[in-house]
This record gives C-alpha cells, sequence and structure tokens, in this order.
C-alpha cells in the first residue's frame, strides 16, 4: 500500500497485487489509510493502467493476526505465489516482484515448499542464482542456505564456475554490462595467508579463478572478505561471488539493508523481492519501511527491458552476420 500510494509508480508498470480485497481493507483500516484504493479486479486482463490493481484469488472471510504467523496465512501466501507463478508462465504478466513469507507457515500445508527460489526453479527454465543488488554492489554466493560445517564440500571447481558463469551472464543480460569485472572472494581468514590459514584458495579457488580467465571472464581473486568490502573495492567491481551466505550477506545487509533487493538471476522470467523478512513485530502498525520492496519494482521493471534490449540487439546481430 505504501509503495503504489505513490502515484508516481504507476508511470512506468501496471502492478497486479495477486491477494484478498479483505484482507486489504483490514489492513487499511489498522494502519489508518483513508485515501488510497486498490481498483479491484477478478481477471488479470481487467486491470487498468496507471492504476494500482488488486486480483482477488480467494474471497474468504478470514481472520487477519497481525504479527503472528498462522496455517491460514501460509495457506494463502502460498496460494497467491502459485497463482502469480501461473500467470508469469502463461504470459499475463511480466515480471514478479514477491513480498516477505513466512516458510514454516506455508510448510504446514505444503511440505515440500522451501522457498521462493526453489518454487520458482521447478517451475521456470534455467538455475536459479541469488543476487542481491544495491547501488553499492551485485553479491552472489557459491552456496547458499548451507550450513557451515557443510560449506567446505561445496567449494569446488565446478561449483564456482558453475555461479560465476551464471553472474557473468547476468551482469550482461540484465544489467547491460558488456564486459563484467568479477571479484571472487576466499574462504578461510585472510584468503588462506599463502596457506597458513586454510588450502582452499591454492588448491581450489586461484586455480578455479586462472581457468575462469582463460575462459574469456574477467574474474579476480581470491580477495580476503574482511577487507574487501571498501569504497574503491565495490567501485571497481560490477560483481562479486561470495563463498558462503553469511560472508556476502553480513556486509551486503550492513551496507544495503534499507535499499537492498534480492533478484533471482539465471531463470527465464524476472523475480525480485525486498531483502528483509515477514517483520511480524512492526504488522499493523503502519510503520514498517517499504524502500527495499519499491526498490524491488523499480529494479524488476529495469531488468525486464534490459534482457528485451539484450534479446533484440543479439537477433539483429545474427541477422546481420547471415546476409553477410
Amino acid at each position: 500500500i505504501k509503495t503504489f500510494k505513490d502515484k508516481r509508480m504507476l508511470d512506468f508498470c501496471t502492478p497486479i497485487v495477486f491477494g484478498s480485497s479483505k484482507v486489504v481493507a483490514k489492513h487499511k483500516k489498522a494502519i489508518e489509510i483513508n485515501d488510497f484504493n486498490f481498483n479491484i479486479i477478478n481477471k488479470i486482463e481487467d486491470a487498468k493502467p496507471h492504476k494500482a490493481n488488486l486480483l482477488n484469488i480467494w474471497n474468504d472471510d478470514v481472520e487477519v493476526k497481525f504479527g503472528e504467523a498462522t496455517t491460514v496465512s501460509g495457506e494463502k501466501s502460498f496460494e497467491s505465489i502459485k497463482k502469480a507463478a501461473e500467470a508469469l508462465k502463461e504470459g499475463k504478466i511480466d515480471v514478479l516482484v514477491t513480498a516477505p513469507i513466512n516458510k514454516a507457515s506455508i510448510q504446514e500445508k505444503v511440505s515440500s515448499f522451501i522457498g521462493h527460489t526453489e518454487f520458482l526453479q521447478g517451475n521456470f527454465e534455467g538455475e536459479s542464482l541469488m543476487l542481491m543488488v544495491s547501488e553499492l554492489m551485485r553479491i552472489a554466493f557459491v552456496t547458499g542456505h548451507v550450513p557451515l560445517t557443510d560449506v567446505k564440500k561445496h567449494i569446488t571447481a565446478d561449483n564456482i564456475i558453475k555461479k560465476t558463469q551464471l553472474l557473468n551472464t547476468s551482469l550482461i543480460q540484465d544489467f547491460g554490462i558488456r564486459k563484467p569485472k568479477i571479484a571472487i572472494l576466499g574462504l578461510n581468514p585472510h584468503a588462506g595467508e599463502e596457506g597458513l590459514l586454510g588450502a582452499e584458495e591454492n588448491e581450489t579457488i586461484t586455480p578455479t579463478v586462472k581457468k575462469l580467465k582463460e575462459e574469456g571472464i574477467m574474474a579476480f581473486g581470491p580477495y580476503p572478505a574482511d577487507s574487501f568490502f571498501n569504497n574503491n573495492n565495490l567501485k571497481n567491481f560490477d560483481g562479486i561471488l561470495s563463498m558462503y551466505h553469511d560472508q556476502g550477506l553480513t556486509a551486503f545487509k550492513t551496507l544495503s539493508f534499507d535499499e537492498g533487493i534480492n533478484f533471482t538471476a539465471g531463470l527465464n522470467v524476472v523475480r525480485t523481492s525486498p531483502v528483509h523478512g515477514t517483520a511480524y513485530d512492526v504488522a499493523g502498525k503502519g510503520n514498517a519501511n517499504e524502500r527495499s520492496f519499491r526498490e524491488g519494482v523499480f529494479l524488476a521493471c529495469e531488468i525486464y527491458k534490459k534482457r528485451a534490449e539484450f534479446k533484440q540487439l543479439n537477433e539483429n546481430t545474427l541477422a546481420f552476420k547471415s546476409k553477410k
């Protein structure tokens, strides 16, 4: 509501919220917003440009318990994710911006559900790459939601190459960077300190960076994670590959929490999300910060345009070559 209450948002996209007008009415009442209304629709084709549209995907009169995880909230969250994914697959919508969810609530009804990223990878083409994006940096990860005790066994040449290739492709087609420069972080303190603090850098990461360069990818490193995140390094690189979740996300969320965006790169569709969680502690109080969600909408639209430009450019290049 806070995001689309700003009418300037409607100048470059037509938002369609997958949810319930009854639930929205309860939220509006709780946060005392009387100068904003969604355009309520029952099918996507009825969405109006320059309006914030809400697609009623259920009409149950459910109880809204602010700040509580409930089975019903999990069930309805999954229903909206599923319906939005179907619309995306059918080309009825162009991009997907997901709001935070409580996975445990969803799993009470859908035990196979792990998260948005895994759900989308199972329903669309490609291999997903979690890419955190802000004005300061774009950072991806060799390992995501993996326990720290298991990280080491995933730090292989194949995994580093695969993730770097996905990152490189995304930087080119999704962000319009012709020759991206990518920084690879080390795994151990001080990037192993010449082998004194761990062998992974010498045995795996450094040879892999060399191989990536031979393949034409501008990869550099490994860099010590504890000293990497300074202004000069962040300006000099278009993308960063972190070895594990907290190594990169601690720095990212410290520097970019309010405006950071989670982009699911690598798939044939565009999906973004704010970096924060459900924030149950402020639910129904009207003081949540909408900046990350708003930036997620901006980025999704921008990537959609960049991909279209990239596709057109490549089609024209092929046409040119065939004529020649």
